[in-house]
Parts: C-alpha cells; sequence; structure tokens
C-alpha cells in the first residue's frame, strides 16, 4: 500500500520569530523558513502550537504566511494553523490563510469547550468546507482537552478535502486502524513516535525539534526508506536527548527551540534560564556532531 504525502514527509512546525520589543520579526521568519527547506524541509507549519498561535493576531498569522510563502517559492508546502475554539473565527483565518498563499490548513479540534464528538466533527467538515485547501487535523487532546475520535476520523476522511493528520494523541492503535482503513496521510506531532508511526504506515512528521536539527530529524526517515532498518534506529536513537530535553522537560517547546534559536517568546511564556539554555545547547552539540 502507497503512503499518500500530500504536503510531503519533513515538515517543521516553525515559530514564530519576535523582536525584542515583542514585534512581529519578518526578516528572521524568512530566513529561517529558508534555512529549514535548505536543510530537508518540505514544508513548513506556521501558525500551530511551536508558533504560538494563542498570543499572534489574526493580522500577523496572515503577514507570516504572505512573508515565508515569498520567501520559499510556491514548490514548498506551506500550511497555515487556523484552529481556534470558535468555529465562525476559524473560518475566517481559514480563508485569510488561503488568500494570503498557504497552500494547506493545520485545524486543531476545538478546543476548552470540550464538545462531544458530533459536534467535533461538525466543526471540522464546516472548516473544510469554507475553502478549496487541503486540511490536516490536529488531534493533541492534552492541549485541547477532546479527543478526534477514531470513528470520528474514519468518517471525516470521506471529506475530499479533509487529507491528513497531525497526531499527537499517544495512540499508536488508533492511529494505526485510521491508517489501515482511510487515506489520511498521518503525520507524527511527537519526535518520539516519527520512526515508530513511520513504520506502520506514516506519512512522516510535523517537527518542533526540527526548528534547530532539521537535517537530524529527517535522516532516520531517509535510512527506513533505504530500508536499512538498522540505521534508521540508530540516527533514531541520537535524536532522542535532544527531542527529550526539548519537548519533555517540564518546558514548552516553543521556548526551547526559542532558546536554541536566540529569538523571544511572547507572554505569558517565559524564556528558558541560562542553565536550561545551556543544556540545550550542549544536547544540541552532541546530536550535531554525531
Amino acid at each position: 500500500m502507497s503512503t499518500p504525502r500530500p504536503f510531503g514527509r519533513a515538515l517543521c512546525a516553525m515559530v514564530t520569530p519576535f523582536t525584542a520589543d515583542d514585534t512581529l520579526d519578518l526578516d528572521h521568519a524568512r530566513r529561517l523558513a529558508a534555512r529549514l527547506v535548505a536543510q530537508g524541509c518540505d514544508g513548513l507549519v506556521l501558525s500551530g502550537t511551536t508558533g504560538e498561535s494563542p498570543t499572534t493576531t489574526d493580522a500577523e498569522k496572515a503577514a507570516l504566511v504572505r512573508a515565508v510563502r515569498a520567501e520559499v517559492g510556491q514548490d514548498v508546502h506551506v500550511v497555515a494553523g487556523v484552529g481556534t475554539a470558535s468555529t465562525r473565527h476559524t473560518v475566517e483565518l481559514a480563508r485569510q490563510a488561503e488568500e494570503a498563499g498557504a497552500n494547506g490548513l493545520l485545524v486543531v479540534s476545538p478546543y476548552y469547550s470540550r464538545p462531544p464528538q458530533d459536534a467535533v466533527e461538525a466543526h471540522l467538515r464546516t472548516v473544510a468546507d469554507a475553502t478549496e485547501l487541503p486540511v490536516m487535523l490536529y488531534d493533541i487532546p492534552g492541549r485541547t482537552g477532546v479527543r478526534i475520535g477514531t470513528d470520528t476520523l474514519l468518517r471525516l476522511a470521506e471529506h475530499e478535502r479533509i487529507v491528513a493528520v497531525k497526531d499527537c494523541a499517544y495512540d499508536l492503535l488508533g492511529s494505526t486502524k485510521v491508517i489501515g482503513r482511510t487515506s489520511l496521510a498521518y503525520y507524527s506531532g511527537c519526535e518520539e513516535m516519527n520512526l515508530p508511526l513511520y513504520a506502520v504506515g506514516g506519512a512522516g512528521y510535523v517537527s518542533t525539534v526540527a526548528n534547530v536539527a532539521p537535517a537530524q530529524m529527517r535522516a532516520p526517515l531517509d535510512a527506513y526508506d533505504k530500508g536499512d532498518v538498522d540505521e534508521a534506529t540508530r540516527l533514531n536513537h541520537l535524536t532522542l536527548p535532544l527531542a527529550e530535553l526539548m519537548m519533555a522537560s517540564g518546558l514548552p517547546g516553543t521556548v526551547t527551540a526559542k532558546a536554541l534559536l536566540d529569538t523571544p517568546v511572547r507572554e505569558p511564556l517565559r524564556p528558558a534560564t541560562r542553565d536550561q539554555a545551556a543544556a540545550l545547547r550542549s544536547a544540541y552539540d552532541d546530536l550535531v556532531r554525531d
């Protein structure tokens, strides 16, 4: 069975750079986008969790899409995060992203209000119907408080524009069932699941760690595609110390990525401490040296 990859295979959940006075730093965003693509990213996901979407304005989101699209050209996938707790607002952001030049949408399940599955499904269908862009659903119940259930995903897979899932549900059984029964492309949203999900038919990943180590995050999948499972396993193990420190140390991935990129976070997030930044730098140096 051929694995669909509508947005490529190696995607970065890109940070949103800010200046020291807390304004959107589009020059930095362009430079970062160009570097990520040059070092192996097939696509960039903007204004997701890592992109601090809850604290950026609608105008900032659109400006970021326009700047990154202009920088990377038409051959790179630019997926815009548009999910909010409001169906109406999400539809507005989806249409804005399409106009700004995105060629895909990342849509998270509506958060905080914890709607039942029929309401989650209706919300996601309404957003998918609002534009002509393909949609990647974002299943991250640890942040939203609600799953996109397996049965819901099976039904949503019938929608012509719902083509992918960013999977942060930590339910490999459920994900494998959906992969086997639909044409949805599954992208790991948790670095430790990149290789396991890929091995059961996943399409690739959307990675926060790729902001700082794009080539190293891609390498295990490259080896796996060549049939060298032992090398893929070895390369995957090399990424784990940095991935664990960035994603499971008690700090948000946005904070750890920006500590290594030397760009500010926006409140309520706080920057990493000097000691935390030093530990991150040490783990990063170890990874790129190997």
